[in-house]
């Protein structure tokens, strides 16, 4: 916070947001009341944050003025900061301003002893006596935990604030509200990891916490309990600022010494408090075990919120306990005596230990034991049912069986005492499951997943133990597929219900499990299959012959075949078989497939043919096209096997005899679904997307040309014949339609064919280009421009060798380029036209697979960076002299990235010699470079780092101009140079490593630059070199402040891109010894006095062998020594 009052009466709160440097003003003369109050409480939270390292003392000092004025004004701001709902009165005001008043002449004239410990945290914690209101104790510990977090204290200090907390604790903090003490615990936690290593009263956490379960009161249990929980959370998470190789080490330690202990502690608490009425210590107690099965315990980083975390590396010493039956036992009581939510974290403990490593186990008799005692207590849930109609134990309860198909083989269950029992129970869970699709539609995967492992175990089992899958799965297999047809009249009479075809995550979860059942005893599936969707197929039939039918059953009709052929497409999508031999798993395969090619040759005739608009004739559409896209992996393509018995069968039943054939059924339904469709975007999408995969495969794609259907879309891809061209609403769709036409078009790289394809593209831009100037801003130009420039762009896409490019740059240029002109000149202020017109240009100039190689004498490249050149002046200009509307990304930000990435493709495209410009005085290139640079000068750099696409564009752009073009740089004035350079160590600050690495290169190549031209040099003797000594000298601050942004980075964040980070680093430090020399002095006074002479020696050592060049060779052994140095500087 820096001021308060605007002086006309009104009151102006002005903050520097740390993350952006962006300064907030607001004035309350023209705010709504609740934006006032906001301000009002960031007011109060600022002068707190600026002022509590300096009030603290003085609350504890014996003078009343100050310590009066301090203790209770400061308990007044805080309970003003969390409870304000109300204006605040201009008396409120002055005494804010009075405090802030008070406080800066504390600053200014500090008494001995007072801040001694330089940080007022010591003197700190005084107020956590004094307070009266829990909220000035939140604020207060809330400020400590800051402290301790973003400050490296000093140990001692560390020890007394850990040893006050303690002691608070025990004292006041049964008193206190349960969200000071949650902040105070957290505190506390905080301290002990940071300290870990650097005091072994650190790690006397766990000691000091069963002292406080020894106590007579359940408030200290409580607090005990909750310092455990807390702990065991710090331990586990990463800390921002704490580097990932300390958290690393600290939680190993942890794990090794302490993590048993706490489960131990948990256990038997669990055992102690299977009486509290209350349920409060229950719940701590089974969130701690909980932690303690979740530790991250081989540091792997799993995501707490992932369904799926695989086996549970539980450390050897666990051993005894976890081969101990009442420690399972423990969790099936609690699940059995509490209720939900508390039952549905038993069933988490149970999920965790379910899922512990086969070798942490003495034997296998052990594991058996083990695997037995869950099979019985997973079996006595089933009997009584207990629990299971809360639906979070549900849940749970799945994901806990669905840890069986993780974990253990189907030889080990079916020699478990109690199989029989446990496998009719699971699999009468499983059937309620799948017809409560409602209820457990997100649950029902588990289950699936279960079944589907047993299946694919039989081949592997021995014995003479009878598994009983022949009897079950096959009700599970027919319960799934009569389940998801009864779920299609159910979903129908609750309109609000969401669609399970919609939900393409659920279905696919669902269906790629089910083919493994399906497949087990295939004949027998297969024909429940083909007797279920008969019927259903006839009635469809005999539909498409009527005029006027219900259409509310018809719809019921398209989902009950939607759902058939998207299980027949999932069982087609894999091969695996255990009942049945390669052959006739082919046979049933066609039997299947041929269903489906049968529905194919209705779809879209008599009643049918009208019904497009439908959704449930959609989703019908979209589970064809999934059947396509799972039969052609597995039948049809590159690396799909040649199947006899399959076309064999299909030539009995539908008279296909081989690819071909059946690759014309495939393409005769993408045209009809081209032709018809024009409002459906899915159906349009997916359909495009099957044809890009038939027409980008190596042999389908030669295979397509031969079929008449793809020739004549080859030929006549025009709106009369695909009415989705016509649509607005489906333009984005039309780049990937003539990206597949494109490939197509250039597989045999025919210019004859190539030209003749391109005749509808050709009569558009001739009926462009006869457009008047007058008639060129109507709708009919827009659209048809729009189009157009989607269009080419989808068949620049596909042009991947020179050869290709060759016969679309020959055919554009020159006749047809002054259209590009003129469209981003005379739509300039409408980005729907300059957006595909300006991402055409982008993909025509990217120099992919080396496809712009020009003859050594084609002036070709040259000739296409001017038309660049002008393009983007035009547009530059133009977009410049407009004012910025609301939507100002759209508007003007989204044109100038791809602009940007335009002139950097072209610039980094290797095909043009820009030196030629400057020879015979073309300024294509400083025309470019000009306009460009206004147009990301005319951005606020805040701006360009709040939108990614952007921000990706403007960094590639500078490092292309840091590379080559240095120069352009070097002689703008200082300003735009200090401008372009503070943005470069913004950009070094970001998360993305890829910036960060743009960036890095870029101040590379500038220090480079200096280094041998200025430090090495006699003296400036180019006028760059002059202007970049003249800018380094009126900004002495530049390179240090880069460096130390680089140094903390490295040794402060954990970078990914530590290579790319070094090479700015030697450059700059070559540049001036002194101005190292003082980064060093800085870095090591940031750090605690009793590190200095290690650190001292660790920069000694990334120095050694070091010598004043940029060859490569030496490059490499400074990133080397980089490498050393970092890991001994964070090493405590």
């Amino acid at each position: 916070m820096k001021e308060y009052g605007d002086g006309n009466g009104g009151v102006v709160v002005k903050d520097t947001d740390a993350s952006n440097g962006r300064i907030a003003r607001r004035s309350q003369k023209s705010s709504p009341q609740s934006l006032i109050i906001l301000l009002f409480r960031a007011a109060i939270f600022n002068l707190l944050s600026e002022s509590i390292g300096v009030l603290f003392p003085f609350i504890h000092r014996e003078e009343e003025d100050s310590s009066g004025v301090c203790s209770s004004f400061f308990v007044h701001l805080c309970s003003g900061y969390y409870t304000s709902q109300a204006l605040p009165s201009s008396s409120c005001w002055e005494e804010i301003l009075n405090l802030y008043s008070l406080c800066k002449s504390l600053i200014l004239k500090p008494t001995s002893g007072i801040r001694s410990d330089g940080t007022g945290s010591v003197r700190g914690i005084y107020i956590l006596d004094h307070a009266l209101t829990p909220y000035a104790l939140m604020l207060a510990s809330s400020s400590l935990l800051k402290q301790v977090t973003d400050h490296s204290l000093a140990l001692q200090l560390r020890l007394d604030i850990r040893g006050y907390l303690i002691n608070y604790l025990a004292t006041r903090g049964p008193d206190l509200q349960p969200f000071v003490s949650a902040s105070l615990i957290q505190l506390l936690c905080r301290l002990t990891k940071f300290g870990w290593f650097d005091d072994d009263r650190f790690q006397d956490i766990v000691k000091e916490s069963t002292n406080f379960l020894r106590q007579a009161t359940s408030e200290h249990y409580t607090i005990g309990l909750k310092i455990l929980n807390q702990l065991v959370s710090e331990m586990n998470q990463p800390n921002q600022g704490f580097p990932s190789t300390n958290h690393r080490r600290v939680a190993c330690s942890f794990r090794d010494q302490a993590l048993f202990e706490i489960f131990q502690i948990s256990l038997t608490s669990l055992c102690q408090l299977k009486n509290d009425v209350a349920g409060l210590l229950q719940e701590l107690a089974l969130s701690l075990s909980l932690k303690c099965l979740s530790f991250d315990f081989v540091g792997t980083s799993i995501d707490e919120s992932s369904e799926e975390f695989g086996t549970v590396q539980i450390p050897s010493s666990w051993k005894p306990v976890l081969e101990d039956p009442s420690t399972l036992q423990i969790f099936f009581d609690c699940y059995a005596i509490t209720k939900a939510p508390l039952s549905k974290e038993a069933l988490e403990c149970l999920v965790r230990l379910a899922s512990v490593r086969r070798s942490l186990f003495t034997n296998d008799a052990a594991r058996s034991k083990f695997l037995a005692h869950l099979m019985t207590g997973t079996k006595d849930i089933l009997q009584t049912g207990q629990g299971l109609a809360d639906h979070d134990n549900y849940h749970e309860y799945c994901r806990l069986l669905g840890r069986f198909r993780v974990n253990y083989q189907l030889s080990e269950l079916v020699n478990v005492e109690g199989y029989s029992d446990w496998i009719r129970l699971v699999a009468e869970f499983t059937l309620k499951s799948l017809h409560s699709w409602q209820w457990a539609s997100s649950s029902v995967y588990y289950l699936l997943g279960l079944w589907s492992r047993l299946v694919s175990s039989v081949p592997y089992l021995k014995g003479d133990a009878p598994s009983l899958l022949d009897e079950f799965v096959p009700k599970i297999t027919e319960g799934f597929i009569t389940s998801r047809l009864n779920s299609v009249q159910a979903g129908l009479q609750d309109d609000l219900s969401e669609n399970p075809l919609d939900n393409v995550e659920v279905l696919q979860d669902q269906l790629d499990c089910f083919p493994y059942l399906c497949r087990f005893q295939y004949e027998t599936s297969s024909l429940c299959i083909i007797n279920i969707m008969e019927p259903i197929l006839r009635t469809y039939t005999e539909r498409a012959r009527l005029q006027g039918s219900d259409n509310s059953e018809l719809s019921v009709v398209e989902a009950k075949l939607a759902w058939i052929v998207h299980i027949i497409a999932a069982i087609v999508k894999i091969k695996q078989c255990t009942g049945c031999s390669v052959e006739s798993q082919e046979v049933l395969d066609a039997e299947l497939s041929a269903r489906v090619l049968q529905l194919i040759n209705v779809t879209d005739n008599g009643l049918h043919s009208q019904r497009y608009s439908e959704a449930s004739k959609q989703r019908l559409d979209r589970a064809i096209l999934t059947f396509f896209q799972n039969f052609r992996k597995s039948y049809v393509g590159d690396q799909a096997m040649h199947s006899s018995k399959l076309y064999a069968r299909f030539s009995e039943l539908l008279g296909l005899h081989d690819h071909l054939q059946l690759l014309n059924v495939i393409v005769t339904k993408i045209a009809t679904n081209l032709k018809c469709y024009t409002e459906s975007e899915e159906v349009i999408d997916h359909t495009l997307s099957l044809f890009l995969e038939l027409a980008s495969g190596y042999m389908t794609g030669k295979l397509l040309l031969k079929l008449d259907t793809v020739k004549f879309i080859v030929a006549n891809h025009t709106r009369e014949q695909f009415h989705f061209l016509e649509e607005y609403r489906c333009s984005r769709s039309r780049t990937t339609f003539y990206y597949t036409i494109g490939w197509l078009i250039f597989v045999e790289e025919s210019p004859v064919k190539f030209k003749s394809s391109m005749e509808p593209l050709l009569q558009a831009f001739i009926k462009l280009e006869s457009t008047s100037d007058s008639l060129f801003r109507t709708d009919a130009v827009k659209y048809a421009l729009i189009g157009l420039m989607r269009d080419l762009r989808g068949i620049a896409m596909a042009t991947n060798s020179r050869r290709t490019y060759g016969l679309l740059f020959d055919w554009l240029y020159p006749a047809h380029m002054l259209l590009f002109l003129k469209g981003i000149s005379q739509w300039t202020d409408t980005p729907e036209v300059t957006t595909p017109l300006l991402k055409f240009m982008a993909e025509f100039v990217l120099n992919k697979a080396q496809r712009l190689t020009f003859d050594s004498s084609s002036p070709n490249g040259i000739l296409l960076f001017r038309e660049v050149s002008k393009l983007i002046v035009a547009y530059g200009s133009r977009i410049l002299s407009l004012p910025n509307p609301a939507d100002i990304y759209a508007f003007k930000y989204k044109g100038i990235w791809i602009s940007l990435t335009i002139l950097t493709r072209a610039l980094a495209g290797n095909y043009v010699n820009f030196g030629v410009f400057e020879v015979y005085g073309d300024r294509a290139l400083s025309d470019a470079l000009d306009i460009a640079l206004k147009m990301t000068l005319s951005i606020p750099l805040a701006d360009i780092l709040a939108f990614r696409k952007l921000t990706r564009a403007y960094f590639a752009f500078l490092e292309v101009l840091f590379s080559s073009h240095i120069v352009f740089i070097l002689n703008l004035d200082t300003s735009t140079f200090m401008h372009i350079a503070g943005s470069l160590e913004s950009g070094l600050k970001g998360l993305d490593t890829n910036i960060s690495s743009q960036c890095a290169s870029a101040v590379d190549n500038l220090a480079a630059f200096y280094f041998k031209n200025i430090t090495m040099g006699e003296a400036p003797s180019s006028p760059a070199a002059i202007n970049l000594s003249r800018h380094i000298a009126d900004c002495p601050t530049l390179f240090p402040e880069i460096l130390k942004t680089l140094f903390e980075i490295v040794l402060f964040e954990d970078c990914g891109n530590q290579w790319g980070l070094s090479r700015p680093m030697l450059s700059l430090i070559l540049i001036s010894e002194q101005m190292f020399a003082d980064l060093k002095t800085q870095i090591m006074a940031s750090q605690a006095m009793d590190q200095h002479s290690r650190l001292s020696l660790c920069f000694e050592k990334l120095m050694k062998d070091v010598t004043r060049s940029l060859d490569s060779k030496n490059r490499d052994k400074f990133t080397q020594n980089l490498t050393v140095f970092r890991h001994e500087f964070r090493v405590k």
